[in-house]
């Protein structure tokens, strides 16, 4: 029997071996997952910002925003927008404690002014005066210093019983913060001090 190219049964399984065979995916649909690799990769953003003097100005506009926020809140005593270091509960000790007392080293640069106008204009006409004002200016800086080192000595024992050695070790720099806020006229000191008058103690 000669083979008929024309046979409607060979023609019926070719047919049926065609449609048995998967449809090729579309552009739309059925498109294969793609690897969890080449996934992530397309993910990623570069390291460095393509426009970097851009990225740089936008981050310090928001530091800049930052630190006036953190300036407004010492002015106005707002502790929990404050700078970290400002929060720190042997730093508001301190405060509190320097804040209450009287402090000779905070009239230090007004008696400076004075006595330089003082000397200016007295001595001129007065030279005897001369050497006794440089005795009261000297006067004050010895009284100055030793008031400041009575109030530290006292602080420091307070602190240590209150937030143990930590608050004085000397990376904590408490010694040197007392005394640059001793040194400053009360009503110029920033962080505000928290109370209205001297004479509230801390705790």
């Amino acid at each position: 029997m000669t083979w008929n190219p024309f046979n409607r049964s060979e023609k019926k399984e070719e047919e049926a071996g065609q449609a048995a065979q998967p449809a090729a995916p579309s552009d739309k649909k059925n498109r294969p997952t793609p690897k969890r690799k080449d996934a992530q990769a397309a993910n990623l953003r570069p390291l460095v910002p393509k426009d970097r003097k851009a990225s740089n100005k936008v981050a310090r506009q928001k530091m800049r925003a930052k630190q006036d926020e953190e300036y407004a809140a010492m002015k106005s005593g707002d502790l929990q927008h404050m700078p970290k270091s400002e929060r720190l509960d042997f730093r508001v000790y301190i405060r509190d404690f320097v804040d209450a007392r009287w402090n000779l080293a905070e009239w230090m640069m007004p008696f400076v002014i004075v006595m330089l106008f003082v000397s200016m204009f007295i001595t001129s006409a007065y030279p005897q005066f001369n050497l006794p004002i440089m005795i009261v200016m000297y006067a004050y800086f010895i009284l100055s210093i030793i008031d400041t080192f009575v109030m530290w000595r006292k602080l420091k024992k307070q602190l240590i019983a209150k937030f143990g050695e930590k608050s004085v070790a000397k990376g904590m720099r408490s010694g040197w913060y007392a005394v640059s806020r001793a040194m400053q006229m009360r009503r110029w000191r920033i962080p505000r001090p928290r109370a209205p008058k001297r004479g509230d103690w801390p705790d």
